[in-house]
């Protein structure tokens, strides 16, 4: 499945942490394409990139001004494109829907996640195929986007250790920190 992320409204200095959070987690569930609408923020660039280089996988990042540029852009390539916001309808009816599952059950599907920062343009619940909520009480982004891709990727990125490309990885240990360099 490729997947890609679209971070909506990026904004200096509030978003920052969070905005790059968003972006590790994509890549940890394996994201191949994060992409941030708001001000553009090379400081984010250099660090996602940073990630990658060392830790592997293979996400790039840019920003775009136009997110409805993005997702039609997508729509038109295949994608699926699901909006993860507290109004939508609970994940696991979306993703367990036969409107859903029919378009992401190949290894070929194309799946576009929208994450929201400031308060999300209208729009974006129309142009979206798919409205998910993981709760609707007020949570983290961050905790939302996992959450999605552990679903969507039937809990895989949970069970591989290690990105193929990596420079670095951890070692798991009961106690203390053990990293590796490859």
């Amino acid at each position: 499945m490729e997947i890609s992320i679209l971070r909506l409204g990026h904004r200096l200095p509030r978003d920052e942490r969070i905005t790059t959070h968003v972006a590790l987690v994509s890549r940890a569930f394996g994201a191949t394409e994060f992409i941030y609408c708001g001000q553009h923020d090379s400081s984010l660039e250099k660090s996602v990139s940073s990630i990658v280089d060392n830790w592997g996988g293979s996400l790039s990042v840019r920003h775009e001004k136009s997110y409805s540029k993005v997702i039609n852009e997508h729509k038109k390539n295949g994608f699926v494109v699901c909006h993860l916001t507290m109004y939508g309808l609970p994940v696991l009816k979306v993703l367990g829907s036969e409107s859903c599952v029919s378009r992401l059950k190949t290894r070929d599907s194309k799946l576009l996640v929208i994450v929201g920062a400031e308060q999300v343009p209208s729009d974006v619940y129309q142009l979206s195929d798919f409205n998910a909520a993981v709760t609707n009480q007020p949570h983290s982004e961050v905790a939302a986007l996992g959450i999605f891709l552990n679903e969507v990727t039937q809990h895989r990125m949970l069970e591989e250790k290690d990105f193929a490309n990596a420079k670095i990885k951890i070692v798991p240990t009961e106690k203390g920190k053990n990293i590796e360099k490859l």
